[in-house]
């Protein structure tokens, strides 16, 4: 079999995946944006807050569009990205021999691995390059699994931090959590005034907060569900849930319990949460679970909503926008960063913690508008995106046709 990598003609391509990734890709900015924003501790306690830095108090608009990002965005589209990197792991090796398809995958990982280590250590710290390529290293080699039992492992596996953490809440003192749940407005301002700062002051708080990330942090939580969602992403693909084959049926009721459930879940954390105001260690050790698993039912129904989407208006103007999104996901997700780190640090416009949320989901919004033209753009003219080429020269050995001639699209590999 030659080594040479081809494009997938455009009627083998998967238009549920495409469209599901770009989904994906563009929702989790809601979320970071509050990370490239505001100080680390606003991502899970958005009570936090220095008076010295208005990035705007926790009530009325900014409230509102905390409650929408947290209910609808936070923790699903990272799950939905992280399924989608599973599945992925499938449509890679799935036509390749055994011996070759491993080599290949550690390849491409490796290369995943190095890109994330520059993009946590030189960028940014909220890197989830690294732990997908770490955890793939481990998970591939379930690809061959019956569905059934990738669906049971991962959800042990997404257990783990939900026993670890009930069993931290009933156990740890409060006043061991208060440091990093409830940061001292010093402690907050340090940080702004670090990414208001130029690139190497930077330096020193980016690289502790990645290596904690990457060390404790991945150990503790994001090793187990990580590699628990991947196993599902593999399942759900071989049940055809992914690739748009199951039944209208089931889509519709897909979407309407996991979104029920999800809801109803999510809503009673919230409504947990702000009845313990916001203290640790019941809403951090506690009150965080209800999102954790709530996310999961609510990440279902988005796929169920982009599949029976797909079908009734694939090939539309949304569709399409979505897939070349999806297609170019690897440059797009570095390209949020770049544009992201511009605007808020200081090596840029030096916005970080003086801007509102409702602000926020304005550039939030631009931002979309950017990657979508340009990845509709830069597909007309070119087979893949230009990290994807990279990635995709650097596994095989051989750089593939970048331009577009019109007679094959790009390839899922």
């Amino acid at each position: 079999m030659s080594s040479t990598p081809s494009p997938t003609p455009p009627e083998d391509r998967i238009l549920g995946l495409d469209v599901l990734r770009g989904f994906a890709l563009l929702g989790i900015l809601v979320i970071n944006i509050w990370v490239f924003s505001m100080p680390f501790a606003t991502l899970n306690n958005p009570t936090v807050y220095a008076s010295a830095a208005p990035y705007g108090e926790f009530a009325g608009a900014n409230y509102l569009v905390w409650l929408l990002g947290h209910v609808f965005a936070q923790r699903k589209f990272i799950t939905l990205f992280t399924i989608m990197f599973g599945a992925g792991i499938i449509l890679f090796t799935r036509s390749k021999p055994d011996s070759r398809a491993l080599r290949l995958h550690y390849r491409r990982t490796a290369f995943l691995l190095l890109v994330g280590l520059a993009h946590a250590y030189l960028l940014w710290y909220g890197d989830i390059l690294v732990p997908y390529a770490l955890c793939s290293l481990a998970v591939v080699a379930a690809r061959d699994w019956k569905p059934t039992s990738l669906a049971r492992i991962g959800l042990l596996l997404i257990v783990v931090p939900t026993l670890s953490y009930l069993a931290a809440g009933v156990s740890i003192d409060a006043s061991q959590t208060l440091a990093v749940w409830t940061p001292s407005e010093s402690a907050l301002l340090q940080e702004v005034e670090t990414y208001r700062s130029g690139w190497l002051a930077q330096f020193d708080h980016r690289a502790q907060t990645a290596f904690t990330q990457q060390t404790s942090g991945f150990l503790g939580a994001t090793v187990w569900r990580t590699s628990g969602l991947m196993l599902w992403g593999m399942a759900l693909f071989k049940w055809g849930v992914l690739s748009n084959e199951r039944s209208t049926r089931f889509y519709r009721h897909l979407l309407a319990g996991g979104g029920g459930i999800g809801l109803l879940l999510i809503g009673t954390g919230v409504w947990y949460t702000e009845a313990v105001d916001w203290a640790a260690p019941e809403a951090l050790f506690f009150g965080t679970q209800f999102n954790y698993w709530g996310s999961l039912f609510l990440a279902g129904a988005y796929i169920a909503g982009i599949m029976l989407f797909c079908r009734r208006f694939g090939g539309g103007r949304v569709t399409t926008a979505l897939s070349a999104v999806g297609r170019t996901a690897f440059s797009n997700y570095l390209l949020q960063t770049l544009l992201a780190t511009s605007i808020f640090y200081g090596h840029g416009l030096g916005l970080f913690g003086s801007v509102t949320r409702v602000e926020q989901a304005g550039i939030v919004v631009a931002i979309w508008a950017i990657q979508i033209v340009l990845s509709v753009v830069w597909l007309r003219y070119f087979r893949f995106g230009p990290m994807e080429w990279v990635w995709r020269a650097v596994t095989y050995g051989e750089r593939p046709p970048l331009r577009n001639d019109g007679s094959a699209d790009a390839s899922a590999d």
